[in-house]
């Protein structure tokens, strides 16, 4: 058709071609998981979501399994772990079956099951962590060499998060009164180095000053 010029009447609604709607490109999931060749550990990996809509948030999750460990049928959680538990949750082309537990099940850890293939652990790191320690977090529970649980692993990044902390607060304190804020008083003996148990290899010996 040719264009119009303003001498005729003007294209009715129905000649012009629709406009074609603006597709949002998927966003890659957060997701790190241990090697398939490694035995499974209490978590086989960690989900990092960006809210705590689950709805909105699972279907990301179930197409990255459903493209490599097959199809994700049914998934279990705590029940306090997000804001609303559905039964049914639709995802890419099928819906999740849920099941929502109150006790005997780590608050912090989403359970997948894929058709024909198996069950899948993951560590759910809470959506507002900061990119450094969801890092850190999603790192430990893929890694084959440790052995923590979901609760296990957050308990330990608190703890380093802790430790960091301390010393932060020890060295401001020390060049506050280095600088004259304060008349220095003998220091005390330094307390013997925290050693961590070899259950815990996510976290270097360290010494505490």
């Amino acid at each position: 058709m040719n264009p119009h010029t303003g001498t005729g009447p003007p294209p009715r609604a129905g000649d012009l071609a629709p406009s074609r709607p603006v597709r949002t490109p998927p966003r890659p999931v957060r997701l790190a998981l241990r090697p398939p060749t490694f035995p499974p550990g209490p978590v086989c990996g960690a989900w990092w979501p960006r809210t705590d809509d689950l709805m909105t948030e699972l279907p990301e999750l179930t197409e990255a399994f459903d493209a490599t460990r097959g199809r994700v049928s049914r998934m279990a959680s705590h029940r306090d772990t997000w804001p609303t538990a559905p039964c049914e949750l639709p995802v890419t082309g099928h819906t999740v079956q849920a099941a929502w537990f109150v006790s005997r099940f780590d608050p912090h850890m989403i359970r997948l099951f894929s058709y024909g293939v198996g069950r899948w652990d993951l560590l759910v790191v809470p959506p507002r962590t900061e990119t450094a320690t969801a890092a850190r977090l999603m790192a430990a529970a893929a890694d084959p060499a440790l052995h923590l649980t979901a609760s296990e692993l957050l308990a330990a990044e608190r703890h380093l998060h802790t430790e960091d902390e301390a010393v932060r607060e020890q060295g401001q304190m020390e060049q506050w009164e280095d600088e004259g804020g304060a008349s220095r008083r003998p220091s005390a003996p330094l307390s013997p180095p925290v050693t961590v148990t070899a259950r815990d290899p996510l976290f270097a010996s360290r010494q505490v000053r």
